[in-house]
């Protein structure tokens, strides 16, 4: 009467689960269906390319940064893990919602779901975007490891056709039915309290958003320049764009070059920097600072040395300053070293 009881349980919690699985698994099979069979997004150096949305994860993750730089300066490893990351979402999401080893594949969106959060919680320009899909996706990963599936599945319907498989325990834990754990109240509660604790903490991590004031790095670009030097005819800086929104670049319009007064002594306008040839600029990783029809485009996380002629002005001691000038208005001013 107990085991009854239980199963019935099980089963009805799988079901009441039915929308939610149904929903959670097609957000991830959609990332296939939109890279794959809408468009192809995995051909490198084309527009929309799913390796350059990658390097925009870079400049702001937590905890996984050195994996993500690696891939972004290896474009061929790059381009093989984003084969195999939609390769996987295809076979979670579909498998979810059909119901098909829901357990297991709850692990997969578990996963899926914290590597989100990790890599791009801290995007989003209006509501937090990416913080949120991480933090529910984990949720629902667990959730859904508890629940399994219910009438409406391919775990429920080779259950009630007695197939061996499903009464072997491993099947417990991988596909649905009874939730296999002894004391599942303390389990509930343990991972409950896991992911409670992992929200408040990547929301004031990436967000400010439990104590102190809010910050959210999507909504103005910013540039770091960096390994400044000069020489007889060249002055060489690094840009790097670490914040802004991830859908619009940042748009250099001028680059001054200035004495320690702030007197402009040489000036590249956005005509200019529309102009700049290959040779001035060495990109590191597949987000690749480039010259636009106005402007000289940085897209989130892009990294680029970049060469400037100064042999009409190397003659004057007092170059002090580098400017640069976004379409916004935004300035940043890096001193040079003499």
């Amino acid at each position: 009467m107990k085991t009854t009881i239980k199963s019935q349980s099980s089963e009805l919690a799988g079901l009441y689960t039915l929308s939610f699985r149904m929903v959670i698994g097609w957000t991830y099979f959609s990332a296939f269906w939109r890279r794959l069979v809408l468009e192809n997004k995995l051909i490198p150096d084309e527009q929309g390319y799913i390796g350059e949305k990658f390097n925009h994860f870079l400049p702001n993750a937590l905890g996984i940064k050195p994996v993500i730089e690696y891939l972004v300066t290896h474009p061929d490893a790059l381009q093989r893990s984003m084969m195999v990351f939609t390769i996987i979402e295809a076979i979670v999401g579909l498998f979810i919602i059909l119901g098909l080893f829901t357990r297991v594949m709850s692990i997969g969106v578990f996963s899926l779901a914290l590597g989100i959060l990790l890599g791009s919680g801290w995007l989003g320009t209006t509501c937090l975007d990416e913080w949120q899909i991480g933090v529910l996706g984990i949720t629902g990963g667990f959730v859904l490891f508890l629940t399994g599936s219910g009438t409406y599945s391919l775990d429920h319907y080779f259950m009630k056709s007695n197939k061996n498989f499903t009464r072997k325990k491993w099947f417990q834990w991988m596909g649905s039915g009874n939730f296999p754990y002894p004391n599942p109240k303390i389990f509930v509660l343990t991972g409950s309290l896991i992911l409670f604790a992992l929200t408040i903490f990547t929301n004031q991590y990436f967000h400010g958003g439990v104590w102190g004031p809010l910050h959210n790095k999507s909504v103005k670009p910013k540039l770091e320049i960096a390994n400044m030097s000069r020489n007889n005819s060249d002055l060489k800086f690094q840009v790097f764009r670490t914040e802004g929104a991830d859908v619009y670049g940042s748009f250099l319009i001028g680059i001054h070059i200035l004495d320690k007064d702030g007197k402009i002594l040489k000036e590249l306008d956005h005509k200019e920097l529309a102009g700049m040839s290959e040779e001035m600029i060495k990109n590191h990783y597949v987000a690749k600072v480039k010259p636009g029809k106005h402007s000289l485009i940085i897209p989130l996380g892009a990294k680029a040395d970049i060469t400037l002629n100064i042999n009409d002005i190397v003659m004057k001691n007092e170059i002090h300053f580098l400017k640069l000038i976004d379409v916004s208005g935004i300035e940043w001013i890096k001193q040079i070293q003499q």
